[in-house]
């Protein structure tokens, strides 16, 4: 492994409970949404692998907030040895992305998956943020990052991203396959991100 990499390594791990930045609890998202349909903003995986159903979903986009393949993982898409990357919504800017609307009959069993499946460590912080819709505004569930995170990368170097695209795996996968299947499913859904086009270049 390289300096970079190693360098990286030294830090606070992503994938795990020591960071001491821990968003709202799941109990008080339950509360806020009981008997109410659920709707959750998916800008990443959550567009290929939503792993529920909704009854209904549109594009949309969210303000204050961007894309960014700036969170360590180390152990989803990386290892301690290896990090690599994986995909939060930072402040600043906008992101386009899919509003997804879960009927309020499935919403609490939905919002749990989605807790055991995002938020196992505590990494994220957990938003609602405002999307329009062709029925009006809603709050939307997202999965947030804070700058002050231990697990945000910061402003990485092209050499950091060509190494970690060439080595980093954890176990869903490579963080390479991941940002491509982000990609391509932005795609599909009509939305272009040219600053995770200009990264995936870097695999080249």
């Amino acid at each position: 492994m390289t300096d970079t990499l190693e360098a990286a390594a030294q830090g606070h791990p992503a994938d795990s409970s020591s960071t001491a930045y821990q968003g709202p609890s799941l109990d008080q998202f339950r509360a806020q949404t009981a008997g109410q349909d659920l709707w959750v903003f998916g800008y990443a995986s959550l567009l290929w692998r939503p792993e529920f159903e909704a009854q209904e979903q549109h594009l949309t986009r969210v303000w204050g907030w961007h894309r960014a393949l700036k969170m360590w993982s180390r152990l989803n898409r990386g290892s301690p040895e290896c990090p690599g990357l994986v995909f939060a919504l930072l402040p600043g800017g906008s992101c386009q992305g899919v509003a997804y609307r879960v009927d309020r009959d499935q919403a609490d069993e939905v919002l749990v998956r989605l807790w055991e499946r995002e938020m196992p460590m505590d990494v994220y912080t957990p938003s609602w943020l405002p999307c329009n819709t062709p029925q009006g505004p809603v709050k939307a569930l997202a999965f947030t990052l804070p700058r002050s995170s231990p697990s945000f990368t910061g402003q990485l170097p092209a050499e950091t991203y060509r190494q970690i695209f060439q080595q980093a795996s954890g176990r869903f996968g490579t963080t390479l396959d991941y940002a491509r299947q982000t990609y391509d499913s932005l795609q599909a859904h009509g939305i272009e991100d040219r600053a995770l086009a200009a990264l995936l270049r870097h695999a080249d």
